[in-house]
């Protein structure tokens, strides 16, 4: 059982039973503003929540709390994986899928994903230990390289960019 997988799995269940809209063309706002029980002019009745999101600004409160309540969870079944080898393990495999790692090499997508930082990786035992395991589990190598070091590798590029 994958605990991560099953809590974000609610979690999307849950975000789609919210009152809220995505729109990227003008037919897909107007059917979005029709969904939330809105006339297509009626433009100051919603906010942006971002990425093409929107809510009606009467729901925003209640959009805000779930998602720190999702946060919130997440946060809570890291704290109690004692040793990172269940839902941090899990939580690290998933997201390294999910943004290609093996491809791009890139831990930052990963930790973004995560809301999680480098340093807060190289802080907790637990965390580095879970990523340091879904690395090998997701490609089959041993990694005798430490985990801080790809995270210093990242922190490196990013200083160096221009």
């Amino acid at each position: 059982m994958n605990k991560y997988r099953n809590l974000k799995q609610r979690h999307i269940e849950e975000v789609d039973k919210f009152p809220l809209m995505f729109a990227f063309s003008d037919e897909q706002f107007n059917e979005g503003m029709k969904k939330l029980g809105l006339n297509p002019e009626d433009t100051k009745e919603i906010t942006s929540i971002g990425f093409g999101g929107f809510v009606k600004k009467s729901d925003l409160k209640d959009y805000i709390q779930l998602c720190q309540k999702h946060k919130e969870e997440i946060q809570n079944e890291i704290n109690h994986d004692k040793d990172g080898t269940g839902f941090i393990k899990d939580m690290f495999i998933e997201e390294l899928i999910n943004h290609e790692y093996g491809y791009t090499h890139e831990i930052d997508a990963v930790l973004d994903a995560l809301s999680i930082t480098p340093e807060e990786v190289n802080r907790n035992k637990n965390l580095k230990n879970g990523l340091k395991i879904a690395l090998e589990r997701c490609f089959s190598k041993n990694y005798d390289e430490k985990v801080e070091d790809i995270l210093l590798n990242e922190n490196e590029a990013e200083e160096n960019e221009p």
